[in-house]
């Protein structure tokens, strides 16, 4: 069994300096001596720190702006020696080696660095760290005789043990090391993903090979039923604003169902007019609404089924104010999530002390409703992951085109466009009917698409009188037209590109319906 060595000597070289100060003089008070690079090096020696100066030891100036400065056996040796090998320790006192118990690195800032909107490919180059991995790596490895901390978050750890035993256990040694391997393969990922590109590989705008690498933030209590494990990670860097970074102000913690239903519901909260509310559940819209206050769009919103608005999760594309709070705190009423840019101190008020529910609704502030950027998104099958460019990118309307003789009028164009904005966030076969900046009923992930419009009309009820309707995608046959004038709808919105679109544009013409082709599809499975 390995014996953990003394800590007497560390090696530090961070680009992260938070915390380092307290951890470095909690090393020199447990008598550890502190070899340090460059700007680390004058840090430390700013705070009064005793440091030697790695060039000092190795007899070897930094050299290439700091490009060369560890890649040196005096270190490498120090760290990879193997302290129960006699050859090893031979080999350290014949070259003069010192041996290194503890290693300290962070890497150079890559992956914030190239997100910076206009860093040039220069910039990001000099960002790409070599003797940071390579340190760690080594230090990883023999992790046996080596203790490496490679996050500001792992210091406290490390001196607790330190300060009680002199050393670190082989336990906590083996879980830094699995850290630090999974931290530079991420980093390489980062690099890979950054050069993917600046230079794709072929003319399919898709890289040969793809990396992913994915912080866990938390476990959850269970997946999408009681027997599944569950867990969310984080992709590196993600932005400020999305839902894996937002703040939970209030409520029980967050479920695997809540987050997909919230993550539907900041999507949808994307598509609409400001001031816009979606409520969701199970990831369908089942109401959304724009109106000229928060209160009257949540209103209206509410009442697009409000048998199923009841434990729905709320997507808000501005701060929640107190009007909107004190509708949905009003008896009869139940949420199980609000994600919004921001809560006014009256609506976390009201949400907080008035409703049955006030302990238990989860309250997240995302900081921004962003648009969407078409970024690739990746969804897992059995043995492989599909990728495509994310249907989140606004459309053109202008770009579309009535193909009857009856003409929308403002009004009808205006909710056709809301009604299009929705509909793509309904599981196909997806149909939508919308009056008034409104959602008035949903028809959704059914086989038939007639069946959908079935659904649609009886949850609109009375309210189909007038309304527009919005479909994912063509109607293959003239029964959805038949039975949408039935109900009294007026209007029509469609990609188009049937081989029956003669025959169902007539249907139109027939009832006096307008069409409108988009020439988009928008399924969602």
């Amino acid at each position: 069994m390995t014996t953990s060595p003394p800590i007497q000597r560390a090696l530090v070289s961070v680009s992260d300096k938070t915390g380092l100060l307290e951890f470095a003089r909690a090393l020199v008070e447990a008598n550890v001596e502190i070899y340090s690079t460059g700007g680390t090096r004058r840090h430390l020696e700013e705070a009064d720190i005793p440091v030697r100066d790695v060039a000092d030891y190795t007899g070897f100036p930094e050299m290439m702006a700091g490009r060369v400065k560890t890649l040196h056996p005096k270190i490498h040796g120090g760290i990879l020696c193997r302290h129960d090998n006699p050859e090893d320790m031979t080999a350290l006192a014949d070259h003069g080696i010192l041996s290194f118990e503890l290693v300290v690195v962070n890497l150079y800032p890559f992956e914030q660095t190239v997100a910076r909107e206009g860093v040039t490919l220069e910039e990001a180059i000099e960002q790409i760290d070599i003797g940071g991995p390579s340190m760690v790596r080594s230090a990883a490895k023999n992790h046996a005789f080596v203790t490496l901390a490679t996050d500001p978050a792992q210091y406290p750890r490390i001196v607790e043990q330190l300060q009680a035993e002199g050393h670190t256990s082989l336990e906590l040694r083996r879980e830094l090391a699995g850290a630090a391997f999974a931290r530079t393969a991420a980093y390489d990922a980062a690099i890979a993903a950054y050069f993917a590109q600046q230079a794709p590989a072929d003319n399919t705008g898709f890289a040969p090979s793809v990396s992913l690498p994915l912080e866990r933030r938390a476990t959850l209590r269970y997946g999408e039923n009681p027997h599944q494990a569950a867990a969310v990670y984080a992709i590196p860097n993600a932005a400020d604003h999305s839902l894996v970074n937002a703040e939970q102000l209030n409520g029980k913690e967050l479920s695997y169902n809540n987050l997909l239903d919230l993550d539907a519901a900041l999507a949808v909260a994307r598509s609409l007019p400001q001031p816009g509310v979606v409520v969701l559940k199970h990831s369908n819209p089942c109401g959304a609404a724009t109106g000229a206050t928060l209160a009257a769009a949540v209103e209206q919103a509410w009442a697009g089924d409000p048998v199923s608005a009841f434990g729905s999760v709320l997507g808000v594309n501005v701060p929640v104010d107190g009007p909107m709070a004190e509708f949905l705190a009003e008896p009869g009423r139940f949420v199980e999530a609000i994600v919004a840019p921001d809560f006014t101190p009256e609506a976390l008020e009201v949400l907080t002390t008035k409703p049955k529910w006030k302990a238990n609704v989860r309250l997240l502030r995302v900081g921004q409703v962003s648009t969407g950027s078409g970024a690739y998104q990746y969804r897992q099958i059995d043995g492989g992951m599909l990728c495509q460019a994310a249907d989140d990118l606004a459309d053109d309307p202008t770009n579309w085109k009535v193909v009857t003789e009856a003409q929308p009028s403002d009004q009808r164009q205006a909710d056709l466009a809301f009604a299009w904005a929705a509909c793509r966030h309904v599981k196909s076969n997806a149909i939508v009917l919308a009056q008034g900046g409104a959602l008035v009923g949903v028809g959704a992930g059914q086989m038939s698409r007639v069946d959908s419009v079935e659904i649609a009309i009886r949850k609109a009820g009375d309210r189909a009188q007038q309304a527009v309707l919005a479909s994912d995608a063509f109607f293959p046959f003239d029964d959805s037209i038949h039975r949408a004038a039935e109900a009294g709808i007026v209007a029509i919105i469609q990609p188009g590109g049937s081989r029956r679109d003669d025959e169902v544009v007539a249907a139109c013409n027939q009832h006096g319906l307008s069409m409108t082709f988009t020439a988009t599809r928008h399924f969602r499975h």
